[in-house]
Parts: C-alpha cells; sequence; structure tokens
C-alpha cells in the first residue's frame, strides 16, 4: 500500500507551473480577449502576409543629445557639477557611428535582419519575442537586498573606419575595446564614481586591417568619419593604450537622468510597477524631452529608456515592468538562443528598424540571461554595410558596438580609483 502521508508532501507539479507562468499568460485572463483576439490575428497575418507584417514594424531612431550607439547603463547624468563640457557621458569617448537623430527613420523592411525567420515571416517571430521577455520579466522579479552602491562592469567594443589622419592611405578598420566601472552611491553623504577606459587599447581589427595599417606607414593618429556631432566631421583615433578616465557623476541627491529630468534614488524606487504605468510614465518622458524633436519616435524612445531602467537600481518589480513595456512595444523581434560578444549564452531579441551610419545601416539587439533577467550585453550589429564598410570586411551580421555587463549588483565599498586615471 502507497504511503499517502509522504505523497502529500509532494509537490502538485502542476501548481508549480502554475505558480510559475506569468499573470500576463493566465489563460483565465487571455480566453476570448481583445488582446486574445488581436494575437491570433498577428500570428495569421505573420503567416500569410509577411510584407505586410514588417510593414508595421515602426522605424528605431537613437535618442537625441550625443548618443553612441550604446547606452548599456541606463543614460548617465548630464549635471552642471559633472564634466562641464559634457552634454551625456557614455562607455564610448564621443559619437563613433555619427547616428544623426534628425534623419528619418529606416524600417528593417528593406533587409533581412540577422535571426530574422527562414521562411521571411517575421508575425509568429515577434510573439514569440513577446512571450520570452515576459518570461525573462518574471525572473526579474526576484527581491534583492538593497546596498550602499549599485555597480556595474562593462566591457565594451567600438569597430569603427579609419584613415591615416589628413585622410592619406586605404581605410581599415580598428577595434576600441575598454572596460569601465560605475559605482553610484544611493545613500546619504555617498559619492558616485565612474572609471572608464580601463585596459583601454585600440588596434587593428584583423591581420588584414594591420596590413593596411602597416601600408599606410603605421600611423600613431588616425581618423574616422562622423556625420551628425556636433563637434565636427572626423573622430579621432590614437593607436596603442590610453590611460583611465574617472569622473564624479552625481549632483546633491541626483544620481542618474531618466529621460530629461535627473533623478534621485528616492525617485527610482517610486516608479510604478504595472507595466501600463511605466509605459504612460516613460510616454510622458518623451513628450517632455526637447532631444526628442529631432524625430526620435515614441516607440523607440519608450525602448530605449525602458532598456536603460533594466540597468539601473530600480525595484525589482519595476525592472520586469521595464521587460513587459519592451514585449508590449511594437516590432520587438525574439531572435531565440544566441550568444553575447563575450560568448554567454541568452535570450536574444532585436528592436524595430534601422538607424544609418558611415558603417551603414545597423540594428539594435539586447542579450538577457533568461534565467536572471539581467542584461548581459547591447549590440549594434549591421544589417546594410556600406560599400566601404563591405569593402573592408565588414559584412552584414558584424557587431559593429556592444557593451557587455559583467557586473551589476550591490556593494558596499567604493571602487578604487587607479593612481593613474585622469580626471
Amino acid at each position: 500500500m502507497k504511503n499517502t502521508q509522504e505523497r502529500s508532501r509532494r509537490p502538485d507539479v502542476m501548481k508549480v507551473l502554475a505558480d510559475a507562468r506569468p499573470d500576463e499568460l493566465d489563460p483565465s485572463r487571455l480566453a476570448d480577449t481583445p488582446r486574445q483576439r488581436e494575437d491570433l490575428a498577428r500570428i495569421m497575418a505573420g503567416a500569410t502576409d509577411s510584407s505586410a507584417a514588417r510593414s508595421r514594424v515602426s522605424g528605431f531612431r537613437a535618442p537625441g543629445r550625443r548618443w553612441g550607439g550604446i547606452r548599456p547603463l541606463g543614460t548617465v547624468v548630464a549635471l552642471t557639477a559633472v564634466a562641464a563640457s559634457a552634454v551625456a557621458v557614455t562607455t564610448l569617448d564621443g559619437d563613433p557611428f555619427g547616428v544623426n537623430p534628425g534623419a528619418p527613420p529606416q524600417t528593417s523592411s528593406t533587409a533581412a535582419a540577422p535571426g530574422s525567420s527562414a521562411s521571411g515571416g517575421q508575425g509568429d517571430v515577434q510573439v514569440d519575442g513577446r512571450l520570452e521577455l515576459l518570461s525573462v520579466a518574471k525572473k526579474a522579479e526576484t527581491p534583492a537586498a538593497e546596498g550602499t552602491y549599485w555597480q556595474t562592469t562593462t566591457r565594451s567594443e567600438n569597430v569603427n573606419l579609419v584613415s591615416a589622419t589628413g585622410g592619406k592611405g586605404e581605410l581599415f578598420a580598428v577595434r576600441d575595446t575598454a572596460t569601465s566601472q560605475w559605482s553610484v552611491g544611493v545613500r546619504p553623504g555617498t559619492k558616485s564614481l565612474m572609471v572608464s577606459g580601463l585596459d583601454a587599447v585600440i588596434a587593428p581589427r584583423t591581420k588584414e586591417d594591420e596590413a593596411r595599417w602597416r601600408a599606410a606607414g603605421s600611423p600613431e593618429t588616425m581618423e574616422a568619419e562622423v556625420t551628425g556631432n556636433e563637434a565636427g566631421g572626423t573622430l579621432g583615433y590614437t593607436m596603442g593604450t590610453r590611460p583611465p578616465m574617472v569622473m564624479r557623476t552625481d549632483a546633491d541627491d541626483k544620481i542618474y537622468a531618466l529621460g530629461p529630468h535627473n533623478v534621485s534614488y528616492q525617485d527610482l524606487r517610486e516608479l510604478p510597477s504595472d507595466s501600463g504605468e511605466l509605459r504612460r510614465e516613460l510616454e510622458k518622458l518623451h513628450g517632455e524631452d526637447s532631444g526628442a524633436e529631432a524625430g526620435v519616435g515614441r516607440t523607440a524612445y519608450v525602448l530605449r529608456q525602458a532598456a536603460n531602467l533594466i540597468t539601473m537600481p530600480v525595484e525589482p518589480a519595476v525592472r520586469a515592468a521595464a521587460y513587459r513595456v519592451m514585449a508590449e512595444m511594437p516590432g520587438v523581434r525574439g531572435l531565440g538562443s544566441v550568444s553575447d560578444p563575450l560568448g554567454r549564452k541568452g535570450a536574444g531579441f532585436t528592436f524595430p528598424g534601422t538607424s544609418k551610419t558611415p558603417l551603414g545601416s545597423v540594428e539594435q539587439r539586447l542579450v538577457v540571461d533568461p534565467s536572471t533577467g539581467a542584461m548581459l550585453s547591447e549590440q549594434l550589429v549591421l544589417v546594410e554595410p556600406s560599400a566601404k564598410a563591405q569593402k573592408a570586411g565588414l559584412d552584414a551580421g558584424t557587431t559593429v558596438n556592444y557593451t557587455a555587463t559583467t557586473r551589476m549588483s550591490w556593494g558596499e565599498s567604493q571602487i578604487t580609483v587607479p593612481k593613474n586615471a585622469q580626471r
């Protein structure tokens, strides 16, 4: 005879699965609802008319100010007490991609983006991406103890086409790689510090690029074409290593910029955890942000701000809501299981539309850890390389910029600033 008492202590598998299911997927909330019918119609439309599905994808625009393609840590504060000459700080030294906020957005309908389905239809891919983002959101809700410093470590790489200063010689590709640490103090009396350019080095991207560099006379200084940059039409590069830089990124109690506003830790903790309310809050920021007047679409703006929130010290429920906001936005595509630039496996997602750069049109991609909801990387991937980029070996699918997060957690001690760091 079976031990019924022992059997009663066994977990109810169906209950465990039901508890793990995101609320948005509860059948009782889906059955015969407008959203269910809308999702079904979208799936069917994608299967029968893939071109119509693609035409609904909103164009992705880079936010205004000096956006170098990726803001892995959220939008860094732009404060009068911090780096008076800078409007915004990124992990890159300028605007290497020349993304022009004033240019009309380009959609991804002109070319099959990397990771799209073999059949060419995107309706089912979009739905899959939405469901996976909702699953990631559920993982991101895991409570975590607060600390004194919210600390992130990132590894970044920017690829660009350069020539010897003065435009002499053949173009070749270089890689600008570096590590950054950002420690944001959230307690009264604490400071926020960013150390960028740790182990920074600029070098030819491939052996072929090194040969072109040597053929040009092994120039120490180089320049790259930049469009839409207020500082001028070129961006300077110096081959080799460079010292790190340190800067203070807080003023009074303001530690981040959310849209056009500088915000405190308390402001971040009071953000709504309901995805609908959070989305409306981000849409409101779009209307208030003068940087969005240059043509940044509301969808692209909300996606950017939601991605920023994921890396900020917000409540876990707010981080989960940010993922849900992304899942609800039109045009976000799921890429399935992919590897980030550091070789880590994760779930990949692509934002809608493309942006034009001197290297060609690029799309923005996120890779997240589906088991924890943590951001692994943000990337810019070539969709349609320019003729110059193709000649230099930069084909479609090449990642031309990435920022990979290797640490995002609380700490009790401020980071150590290297003695050779420039201020």
